[in-house]
């Protein structure tokens, strides 16, 4: 099997990718290179897994003739000129969530990606454990039928520490709140699931903490098979948890409640008759076990990249996910519905961040 080369860009997030995706994968991938503006964390993160090549500048990165692939894990507001710097030196990418700040630059990303060498895979690695892709199997094959309602609940706790990061909370640089680097996962699974969305009308507020941008969400949503769902989301829960149900002609299934790996463990799996039972449990019966998060998306994009077959997260899924924040912002301020796709003519195609700072 051909081993692929890695460079990790940001030293925090980046050392989970390391652990969960590249050292659980050690037949498909390898480290050679850590760049990180903090020298101290740089050194220590390098140390810890004995990747020689470090640098602060990222540009260095573009210039390693036998890197195969940069995985970005900087904050937001750099992703842009990185994904795009990347590609066009001909590198694979994988970058974290958000991918941008806008649907005018995953458009742009996107006509990029298609003339460059390169393939980018943004991350969404919620998607992955044996309780999300069992439901998945269940979906795909029929077996759940008609989908009716789904509820999407992202309830978790962020206090003032957090914010003492001095990128987050701040529109400029964080480039939402809750809906950007939180709820995004839940959504994100919730479209997985159940399909494209026809339209949305939401709302969003900051209540918890002393911040610029949002930190409560709720929202109903209409998809495009007709069926209806809401989202919730809080930073402001005494408890964490992640919670997905959906209900179908056939079958209730809600997702394991872990806050931060909602895919992995047994989801409930309720058969409104015998019949599905048995349809169900033929079908899992020979499953074979899908490692979560990481593990298994860092897996597939390199199964991917070698038989070049579809990737497991594409950059149509992040402008998906991308839609669905730019309509909640649009929605909450005007008070109206949006109706999807969103277009280059939509009044917050360019940006959704607020006057003044668009």
């Amino acid at each position: 099997m051909s081993i692929k080369t890695v460079a990790v860009v940001g030293a925090g997030i980046g050392r989970s990718h390391i652990i969960e995706g590249y050292v659980t994968n050690p037949d498909r991938f390898r480290v050679i290179a850590l760049c990180d503006l903090d020298e101290a964390k740089l050194s220590t993160v390098a140390d810890e897994f004995g990747i020689t090549r470090r640098t602060t500048k990222f540009d260095d990165l573009l210039a390693m003739d036998d890197l195969d692939i940069i995985d970005i894990c900087t904050p937001p507001m750099v992703h842009y000129p990185m994904i795009v710097a990347a590609l066009r030196a001909g590198k694979h990418v994988i970058c974290e969530k958000p991918l941008v700040g806008s649907l005018k630059q995953i458009d742009e990303i996107i006509a990029v990606e298609q003339q460059s060498a390169g393939k980018l895979m943004p991350i969404f690695q919620y998607r992955f454990g044996n309780g999300i892709q069992q439901a998945k199997a269940i979906i795909d094959a029929g077996l759940a039928g008609k989908p009716f309602v789904g509820t999407v609940e992202t309830l978790w706790r962020r206090e003032a520490d957090y914010y003492a990061v001095p990128w987050r909370g701040k529109w400029k640089t964080e480039l939402g709140g809750v809906l950007m680097g939180h709820a995004i996962h839940p959504h994100d699974m919730f479209v997985y699931l159940m399909g494209p969305l026809k339209s949305l009308f939401g709302r969003v507020a900051t209540r918890v903490n002393d911040i610029e941008v949002e930190d409560c969400i709720s929202a109903s949503v209409e998809l495009e098979s007709g069926a209806l769902g809401s989202f919730t989301a809080s930073l402001g829960s005494a408890d964490e948890i992640s919670r997905i149900r959906l209900a179908f002609d056939n079958v209730t299934i809600e997702s394991d409640h872990a806050p931060y790996n909602p895919g992995a463990a047994a989801w409930k799996i309720l058969p409104r008759n015998e019949g599905t039972k048995s349809a169900i449990a033929d079908l899992l019966k020979d499953w074979q076990d899908v490692p979560p998060r990481f593990a298994s998306q860092m897996s597939r994009f390199h199964d991917a990249l070698l038989s070049g077959g579809p990737l497991p997260v594409t950059s149509a899924d992040s402008r998906r996910a991308l839609e669905m924040v730019t309509a909640f912002y649009y929605s909450s301020r005007t008070r109206q519905e949006v109706v999807f796709p969103i277009g280059v003519d939509h009044p917050n195609y360019r940006s959704w961040l607020p006057e003044g700072f668009a």
